[in-house]
């Protein structure tokens, strides 16, 4: 007997007991489509710390002024004044892996226009920190490197210092003030939203020239950070290593002793946010896994009360001639359909649930076609696994006690 008529005969069979095949089938059905969502949450979930971290620039570094220990007393990141502008200057010419650089100083306060009034952050840099950043303008432009050199007054605001000073108004051109001190609004970022490193907004800031916010604002001529691009990503762990070997030169750091700066790199962020991501991914899939195992119980359950019920029809079956393989691959086959068709089903209901989550349960949902082809296989496996033994047990029958059976 070839093996379509086989599958002809296992489908005919199916089909006699449309109720409890379809009842067997939704066991099925829910676990490949719980596998589906989950595996779609975690892989969106993942997609979006990812999306998170590269908006925040491209192979960048991140060198802050470090911690200092005073009599026995260790204060805290950004303790120590040693990291000036001559450092980064001396990374740009003697660090072959950097390719660009920012320097950075921070402070908050009340930025004041007309009526309205905004706490925020203060950064003080350079032109490139807006590339280095991958940081987009909405409207207006960057300062320039003229505007640094001269101290001038000039801001680049981010989107959330837009909407509460401004509304829904052009703020280009506009003054506001800064501690008492005017500045002429050039440029509008676009939104990058919550960072991924520090959960922080990223979009409530406000940019000026560090020699501005150096000189009229906080006096201070170190500077908090630095905002560093190395030429790859690749490249970014010997940026690092170059970085640090040089700032312990500088700064007369002898063996055994502390920084007095940190370097963090965006790609170890990178790296553990994959890692997360993945895990979670698993977990979800192996917790919805046991719907699709429960199911398959289900269908070996099903299976042996069919071989009980289809004893004699084995028997007749064995005396015309069908061999113990004949047997087994019938309702192995059974099995197998079952759990194909249940698979189809789950991989429908599990990518529209995925679909929903995303829509009205605010997910971040990525059903990849990897996921679905691996639903379908692990649904045959299922079949597979869960119908050998009632299989084995009908082609096992002794065909005279099966055509003696009532």
């Amino acid at each position: 007997m070839d093996i379509l008529t086989i599958i002809r005969i296992a489908i005919r069979a199916l089909g006699r007991n449309k109720m409890r095949s379809g009842l067997t089938m939704l066991g099925i059905i829910i676990g490949v489509a719980a596998v589906i969502a989950m595996v779609g949450i975690g892989q969106g979930a993942q997609a979006a710390q990812q999306a998170q971290i590269a908006a925040m620039g491209s192979n960048m570094l991140f060198v802050s002024s470090g911690t200092v220990n005073r009599g026995g007393l260790r204060l805290g990141s950004g303790a120590t004044k040693t990291l000036v502008y001559d450092d980064m200057t001396a990374i740009l010419r003697e660090a072959p892996a950097v390719a660009a650089a920012a320097p950075g100083t921070q402070t908050t306060g009340q930025v004041v226009f007309g009526n309205d009034n905004w706490f925020t952050r203060i950064v003080g840099t350079e032109p490139q920190y807006f590339q280095i950043r991958d940081w987009p303008f909405q409207t207006g432009t960057p300062f320039s490197q003229e505007d640094v050199q001269t101290a001038a007054n000039v801001a680049v605001i981010g989107e959330t210092v837009r909407k509460n000073l401004f509304g829904s108004s052009d703020p280009i051109g506009q003054v506001i003030r800064i501690k008492t001190i005017p500045f002429r609004i050039v440029g509008l970022l676009a939104s990058k939203g919550q960072s991924a490193a520090m959960g922080d907004d990223q979009d409530d800031q406000v940019f000026i020239p560090y020699t501005t916010h150096q000189k009229k604002l906080t006096g201070d001529t170190w500077l908090r950070f630095l905002m560093v691009s190395a030429v790859s990503k690749e490249a970014s762990y010997t940026a690092q290593q170059q970085m640090e070997s040089l700032l312990r030169d500088r700064h007369h750091i002898r063996s055994g002793q502390d920084d007095d700066f940190s370097v963090r790199n965006l790609a170890d962020l990178a790296d553990f946010a994959d890692a997360q991501g993945r895990l979670m991914t698993l977990l979800l899939g192996s917790v919805a896994s046991i719907a699709l195992i429960v199911g398959g119980i289900g269908i070996m359950n099903i299976m042996l009360v069919s071989v009980t019920e289809r004893t004699r029809e084995i028997g007749v079956r064995k005396a015309l001639g069908a061999t113990p393989k004949n047997i087994l691959l019938q309702f192995l086959i059974e099995a197998i359909v079952l759990c194909l068709l249940g698979g189809v089903g789950g991989i429908i209901f599990g990518w529209l649930g995925a679909i929903a989550l995303a829509k009205f349960g605010n997910f971040n949902t990525s059903v990849a076609p990897s996921s679905i082809l691996l639903a379908f296989f692990f649904s045959g496996f299922v079949g597979i696994l869960f119908g050998v033994w009632p299989a084995r047990r009908a082609a096992s029958l002794d065909p005279i006690q099966s055509l003696r059976y009532e």
